[in-house]
């Protein structure tokens, strides 16, 4: 039976901010039990050591006292669509939660006149711990809006340092912060903005083993990776531990946002069961974004993150929305918790972290080319080899925009959005070598070629973009 429980506001933190929780049960106390499954913080404010329901708090069936329908402690049966409401008992006052100062009253002032807000969910934000990951387009507004707010304490997980490439959209940083750490010029520039709250750096690979330990800590969980792998690892983790999941993406003038709760509604994987094919959707580095995209849609990020804290308005639970630069439009879709999720359905069979490398296999960069088992040549080898002589027949599987900024010597343009339809062009007796900007497409080109029949093809290791590190300089880099 699927019962809805209404969540006073002094409990919401112990369900990452949720109003309302539904759970499956038959009983009251069944309803009740699997509410406190999900935080032993939150069972300890509803139930003594004895597991009885503590005295100053009253639970209602509709506009019923449990107690005064099951005085004796009777099991209270209910029905599909059955709200309870928790009524614990209130103080009120100043004393209840953290206490702000003077100049953190100020600082907070437009938030505290909202009646909306007030005093009491500025306190509320301070309370809360918030776990965003990746520092980069989507996590640079997301963390400078959380933080402004006064999001008490803000984990940050990312391992990369600055690039020039990134600056055109990831406002965290300036050019004085190229080849740095990315966490540590974020910590430095949130704390510079609100000096007020705390700011933990976890500067490591999210992984398998490392993911339940890490989320643990945290209420709610902000996802701007840009690999499949961390999508589907940061949102089975997520369901097992009952954290809500607040996801953004981004791709050239097109953003995503929802909110994946699986106590709530769907989980990620109950709209993407699975990952698409390797090559099939390029990252940022390979399609491209325009640099306000993110600003966009990461604030919009940051915004659901605020009402589940807060408790307000209706969070993205159950709907996704899809954002059209170009167009300008917003469209709304509804999202349907799927019965037979791997993670979160019925029967689930994902109980533990995975191997998400392998389950979404190689893709891109998230893994060297030559892990594949595919042969490659390296640049310093073409180099070696063309010097001493040797011809090769190399196909820049770019398209014609990419060429334009920057050109492989020797190479033949052929498009891979055009390639299916040129193959014939091609002899499948000769040995090409395939180049593209990093090695994404040229995996895919591979693929493509091999299925086709050619027997002879080797992929060039890092593309262009190695070819202009490490043996010609002097050409541009993108």
């Amino acid at each position: 039976m699927a019962v809805s429980i209404l969540i006073p506001a002094p409990l919401r933190r112990h369900v990452g901010g949720a109003r309302t929780v539904v759970v499956d049960a038959d009983s009251v106390a069944a309803a009740l039990a699997a509410l406190a499954a999900q935080s032993p913080e939150l069972k300890r404010q509803l139930f003594d050591d004895a597991g009885r329901l503590r005295s100053f708090v009253n639970v209602f069936l509709g506009d019923r006292n449990v107690r005064d329908l099951a005085p004796a402690g009777d099991a209270i049966p209910v029905k599909d669509g059955d709200v309870l409401t928790i009524v614990p008992a209130i103080a009120g006052g100043a004393a209840d939660g953290p206490t702000l100062s003077r100049d953190e009253i100020l600082r907070y002032s437009r938030h505290l006149i909202m009646p909306e807000v007030t005093l009491a969910g500025q306190k509320r934000l301070k309370q809360a711990r918030v776990l965003c990951i990746g520092a980069g387009g989507l996590g640079s507004p997301l963390t400078l809006y959380l933080a402004a707010a006064g999001v008490g304490r803000i984990g940050i997980v990312d391992f990369d340092t600055v690039d020039l490439t990134n600056i055109q959209r990831q406002i965290l940083y300036s050019t004085a912060d190229v080849g740095r750490s990315k966490i540590e010029a974020a910590c430095e520039r949130l704390t510079q903005l609100n000096p007020a709250i705390e700011i933990v750096p976890h500067p490591v690979h999210l992984a398998s083993w490392n993911v339940l330990d890490l989320f643990q800590e945290y209420d709610v969980v902000a996802d701007g990776t840009d690999n499949f792998p961390t999508r589907y690892l940061v949102n089975d983790a997520c369901v097992l531990l009952g954290k809500p999941n607040v996801y953004a993406s981004i791709f050239r003038f097109e953003g995503q946002v929802s909110v994946f709760d699986a106590h709530r509604g769907p989980c990620y994987r109950c709209l993407f069961s699975d990952p698409p094919p390797p090559g099939l959707v390029p990252s940022c580095a390979e399609g491209g974004v325009l640099g306000v995209l993110p600003g966009i849609v990461g604030s919009l990020q940051a915004l659901e993150v605020l009402k589940l804290i807060l408790g307000l308005g209706d969070p993205l639970v159950g709907r996704l929305v899809l954002f059209d630069a170009l167009a300008f439009q917003f469209r709304e879709l509804n999202v349907r918790k799927d019965p037979g999720c791997a993670v979160c359905g019925a029967a689930p069979t994902v109980t533990a972290p995975i191997d998400y490398e392998a389950f979404c296999g190689i893709r891109g960069e998230e893994a060297a080319l030559d892990a594949t088992g595919l042969p490659t040549l390296s640049v310093e080898d073409l180099e070696a080899r063309r010097r001493g002589g040797e011809t090769f027949d190399l196909l820049d599987v770019r398209e014609p925009h990419e060429q334009e900024i920057v050109q492989l010597p020797g190479a033949t343009p052929f498009p891979l959005s055009e390639l299916p339809a040129h193959l014939h062009e091609l002899d499948s007796a000769r040995t090409y070598t395939i180049s593209c900007h990093r090695g994404a497409r040229s995996l895919e080109a591979y693929r493509l070629m091999r299925k086709a029949g050619f027997g002879r093809l080797q992929i060039l290791a890092g593309g262009i973009d190695a070819w202009a590190e490490k043996i010609d300089p002097s050409l541009p880099r993108y």
